[in-house]
């Protein structure tokens, strides 16, 4: 099997276990998009999300990763769901991303099904496998390989799903043909800039994590910051606004992977409930959810910043 038909093989294999979309890009150094993640972590955007000092020198040289690497294959599973988010008082906001399964729980599996096949073709392939972890810069090889580009969000866009996708990679010793990015299509488009309510994009592509709804009522551990909280609305787990209001967003389809689908309550959280639930209840309900991550006193915390919030709005 030569270069073409193996790299046909392959975009053909992953469109079939399931994957949206699939770009294959050439390893090699990312110097300047590098520099502009060490520009990043030197002003603290980070925030407390120290893992992301770590290792830069890899995410920077992904050869440092995988000897012999040749191939990054960046690949895009959307998860859209036309479900809406309920405006009844006393009701919370999940980040749609997190309204079923968790992400990295199906990814890999599937992942490993496509480097399965891979291998029944190139026996002995050197490759690793790698959903949202380890010193990979996915939004980067995403845009190299033609996935996507990189909105003012700093969310990768697609033209067919919009921004609702998760991405993950293989890395591969074998050397593919490989795609060219496809341009930046934002063009003056200001919409999730001026929509976002903290202000956490400072600039265009540049987000800011300490001012972010997501990170705050995800990663963020202690007290919300005050001057803030009354901007998070009812979010109580992550934040959508920037993509809602992204016009490459209205070419959205519903995913086809049910498992990405609401679970029941998840659309619309009962805010003084999340306030309630005992650690049984919390890892009963959210077994297996992305929401696990803010832990339940973090998710409790958020609803009653939530419910602080309602409170405070006039009465119509």
């Amino acid at each position: 099997m030569n270069r073409s038909e193996l790299t046909r093989f392959v975009k053909d294999s992953a469109l079939s276990l399931g994957f949206s979309k699939i770009g294959i890009a050439k390893a090699e150094t990312i110097t300047e998009e590098a520099s502009r993640l060490r520009t990043w972590l030197a002003r603290g955007y980070q925030a407390d999300m120290h893992w992301m000092e770590q290792s830069v020198e890899k995410r920077e040289n992904p050869r440092l990763v995988l000897d012999g690497l040749k191939s990054v294959v960046s690949v895009a599973l959307n998860y859209y769901s036309p479900a809406v988010h309920s405006s009844a008082p006393g009701t919370g906001k999940i980040s749609r991303y997190a309204w079923g399964d968790d992400y990295h729980l199906i990814l890999p599996d599937r992942l490993e099904s496509l480097l399965a096949r891979i291998r029944e073709r190139v026996p002995g392939v050197n490759a690793k496998v790698y959903v949202d972890t380890g010193p990979v810069m996915e939004k980067v090889w995403a845009v190299r390989a033609g996935v996507g580009w990189l909105g003012k969000h700093t969310n990768v866009i697609t033209r067919e799903y919009g921004s609702w996708v998760f991405l993950a990679e293989i890395l591969l010793d074998v050397e593919l043909e490989y795609d060219s990015p496809i341009g930046d299509f934002c063009g003056s488009c200001r919409a999730c800039i001026d929509a976002c309510p903290t202000d956490a994009i400072v600039a265009p592509y540049v987000l800011d994590a300490s001012k972010c709804i997501s990170y705050l009522t995800i990663e963020h551990r202690g007290r919300l910051p005050d001057e803030l909280t009354p901007s998070f609305g009812r979010w109580v787990f992550g934040c959508d606004i920037c993509q809602d209001v992204c016009p490459w967003n209205r070419f959205q389809q519903e995913t086809a992977e049910l498992s990405f689908h609401p679970r029941p309550g998840n659309a619309a959280p009962d805010l003084t409930g999340l306030t309630q639930m005992s650690p049984e209840q919390f890892a009963d309900r959210f077994r297996r959810s992305p929401v696990k991550r803010a832990k339940r006193e973090g998710l409790a915390r958020n609803a009653r910043a939530a419910l602080e919030s309602q409170a405070s709005l006039p009465s119509s």
